[in-house]
């Protein structure tokens, strides 16, 4: 014996995918935030670079030089690898129709955050003794 349904409730067993409708605004924010996060990862290496001199306030054995170079190192690289983190997170977030707008506030905030943590690590080098 073969039971079968008719073709009318083949559709409630999976329900139709509903088209998600991507918000121009959005897309356009995002883009214009994405394209201004490189400048803020430059000018967050060039001030890492700039941690540099901290050193100038070491005696030949006060400083920890290997903390320092942590420190240096961190505000250097890291915003970059943060800013590619934000980009590809952001343009998943466009590709699937979802608010990503926020994504570049959230990497901005991150990259400022990042650069203070190495900026401390490069100060605590410093003050030790």
């Amino acid at each position: 014996m073969t039971f079968s349904m008719p073709p009318e409730s083949f559709r409630t067993l999976r329900p139709e995918p509903t088209v998600r409708r991507s918000r121009g605004w959005d897309v356009a924010l995002t883009i214009v935030l994405l394209v201004l996060l490189p400048l803020l990862a430059l000018a967050a290496s060039y001030a890492g670079v700039l941690l540099a001199y901290a050193s100038d306030a070491c005696v030949s054995t006060t400083c920890n030089t290997g903390l320092m170079n942590i420190g240096f190192w961190t505000a250097v690289v890291s915003p970059w690898g943060v800013l590619l983190i934000g980009v590809i997170v952001a343009i998943v977030r466009l590709v699937r129709h979802r608010l990503a707008f926020w994504v570049p506030l959230v990497t901005v905030v991150a990259i400022v955050a990042v650069w203070f943590v190495a900026a401390a690590l490069v100060g605590a080098g410093v003050s030790a003794s």
